[in-house]
């Protein structure tokens, strides 16, 4: 497989680079040339310039979500994937003798599940279909008939289909009946508004929808909950510990062990080109239309998606795979990939089906010159993309 330089051309300081494919997936993700461009410095690690740089993050970053240290709420940023950051959040934010119940209605919130099993947390499930929102007067009930329940987690834009689970409408139940709330915002943080009043602590990434690059997370937590975390000793590792990685950059301005300086230095600039955009509106506007594009072009050409419109983000679209006995879904891939078009495979249990993301540094015109090249790796291939296996709804 071979990645040839992208049909399109250059549309100016947006874009990538003149041989880097387009990627349609939830990350890593397609970003700016300025964002690659300020990664290649050196930086110390006890540098005042990286302090600098470390603050500069944290409070853009609690911008972005729209609060502030002044309002009681904490910014950590914490080395490595996204998951390293959901299980840090996990693993030091729920009480040493606490249970968690985890909404769950895809594999990201199977792996929110399987986080707090490993860790020695006692577990309630709290499972829907994969094709189906989390029900806000389902949990109420599972949280009356558990009182010993301490904390609830969700996945907001559950990735694995695209899926949007209304995390407001949950969080006044769990709020009402005394929990913590822990949401896991991965993919949507930066894309959509997210009401904070009911929520106690809050779990992105660096390479989600501020558009930086993979290699470091963030969890924003209430600072009461932190301290609490902290003061009780709840943290189950030494690596993930929030509270301790909280107190090393209120104290020293910077990270516990080894910093990814230049991840750091790509996101100051991805944070930098998220707020000249217009913040959570501009990117939001910007990613609609990407979805709005790509459904409109995918359904023309005959793909059928997996999830109805009402249940459906603006981050990431899945689409059965056709049942037909001349397309495979590696070859699709492959051939679009060699066109400078990826796109990513599924993972919805029991449905064969394939993703695209409209996240990243990418726009309307992008998204056609994919559907473009969809169209032909379709006649190449000779397969009828309405002809599958199940219906969507199912």
């Amino acid at each position: 497989m071979t990645n040839t330089p992208n049909p399109q051309p250059p549309h100016g300081t947006d874009f990538p680079s003149a041989h880097d494919p387009l990627l349609f997936t939830p990350g890593p993700l397609t970003t700016s040339l300025k964002v690659k461009q300020a990664m290649a410095y050196d930086i110390g690690a006890w540098d005042a310039p990286l302090k600098s740089l470390i603050k500069e993050i944290r409070d853009g970053l609690l911008t972005a979500l729209g609060t502030s240290q002044a309002q009681g709420w904490e910014c950590v940023l914490m080395q490595g994937s996204g998951s390293f950051s959901v299980e840090a959040a996990v693993v030091s934010l729920v009480p040493t003798h606490g249970k968690i119940a985890v909404v769950t209605n895809g594999a990201y919130g199977q792996r929110f599940i399987k986080i707090a099993e490993m860790a020695g947390i006692e577990v309630l499930p709290i499972v829907f279909a994969e094709n189906q929102p989390a029900e806000a007067k389902v949990i109420a009930s599972m949280l009356a008939e558990n009182p010993d329940v301490t904390t609830v987690g969700i996945i907001h834009c559950e990735t694995t289909t695209g899926l949007l689970n209304n995390i407001q409408a949950v969080g006044e139940v769990v709020n009402s009946a005394g929990k913590t709330y822990i949401v896991d915002a991965m993919s949507s943080f930066g894309a959509y508004d997210i009401d904070i009043t009911n929520i106690d602590a809050l779990i992105s990434s660096a390479n989600k929808c501020i558009e930086g690059v993979p290699g470091f997370g963030f969890v924003f937590s209430r600072k009461a909950l932190l301290q609490a975390s902290g003061e009780g000793s709840w943290a189950r590792s030494h690596s993930l510990d929030l509270y301790d990685q909280w107190i090393g950059f209120e104290k020293g301005g910077k990270f516990r062990f080894t910093p990814p300086n230049q991840v750091l230095l790509g996101f100051q600039q991805a944070l930098r080109e998220f707020f000249a955009e217009g913040g959570v509106a501009g990117r939001k506007a910007r990613y609609q239309d990407n979805y709005q594009t790509l459904i409109a072009g995918m359904t023309a050409q005959g793909f059928v998606p997996f999830l109805e419109t009402e249940k459906q983000s603006h981050i990431i679209n899945t689409f059965l795979c056709p049942a037909d006995d001349n397309y495979d879904f590696l070859t699709f891939y492959n051939k679009l990939s060699d066109r400078g078009f990826v796109i990513y495979p599924g993972k919805v249990t029991g449905s064969e089906c394939f993703r695209i993301g409209n996240i990243g540094r990418l726009y309307p015109r992008d998204i056609s010159s994919l559907l473009n090249a969809i169209e032909g790796v379709t006649q190449d291939m000779n397969f009828d993309p309405s002809h599958v296996a199940i219906s969507a709804t199912v």
